[in-house]
């Protein structure tokens, strides 16, 4: 398992190279991650268990190290973290069922413009 704390610390700092190189890009995906703090609907523990859920399906390390940390300083509980990451196991699961079917469904198209 990683150490997450160093890791963390390790995405900032690249992170911060990155922003040296590529100022307006960086710019942008903090504009489009910092629009949640204007949200009016969800509380920030919310959208952070929500952001774990979606890191656990996107695989994304620096997510999770990211929003953990958020998590913990809105006051989210192990046992809510745990809950959101049930719904991120079945949303996988389900994903690749519905997709499944839709490999049978080239698998049917295909094999009809082989005969």
């Amino acid at each position: 398992m990683l150490k997450w704390r160093d890791y963390r610390a390790s995405v900032k700092k690249r992170a911060g190279d990155l922003q040296k190189l590529a100022p307006e890009a960086v710019k942008g995906y903090f504009a489009l991650s910092g629009s949640g703090d204007k949200a009016q609907h969800l509380d920030a523990k919310t959208r952070e268990l929500i952001s774990l859920a979606v890191a656990v399906t996107t695989r994304c390390d620096g997510c999770i190290a990211s929003h953990v940390e958020a998590a913990l300083k809105h006051g989210t509980s192990k046992e809510e973290i745990a809950e959101a990451l049930g719904v991120a196991i079945a949303m996988n699961a389900g994903a690749a069922f519905v997709y499944s079917t839709r490999v049978l469904d080239c698998v049917d198209e295909m094999s009809q413009s082989q005969q």
